[in-house]
């Protein structure tokens, strides 16, 4: 089954995995990350490339597949949720 909510995090924090740990574990959700620098930026890229190529009526859904593939961090801790 195909998890409703998914978390992606970037930036200096998504490195430390006891704080992805609780994010899992507090929003009950897969903790993804990218390996990408600048990661902060990646939606404004994505979002210009979307804009040079609108006029060929590619979707931002077909930009953003281009995106590097985030790798799955952490899952929640099992019984998280009663805590």
């Amino acid at each position: 089954a195909v998890p409703r909510t998914r978390i992606l995090a970037t930036g200096g924090a998504s490195h430390n995995k006891k704080i992805l740990q609780v994010l899992s574990d507090v929003f009950s959700a897969p903790v993804f990350t990218i390996d990408t620098a600048n990661s902060a930026c990646l939606g404004s890229a994505y979002r210009a490339i979307h804009g040079l190529v609108a006029e060929r009526n590619v979707s931002l859904a077909d930009v953003v597949k281009l995106a590097p593939e985030p790798r799955l961090a952490v899952t929640p801790t099992p019984g998280a949720e009663e805590v």
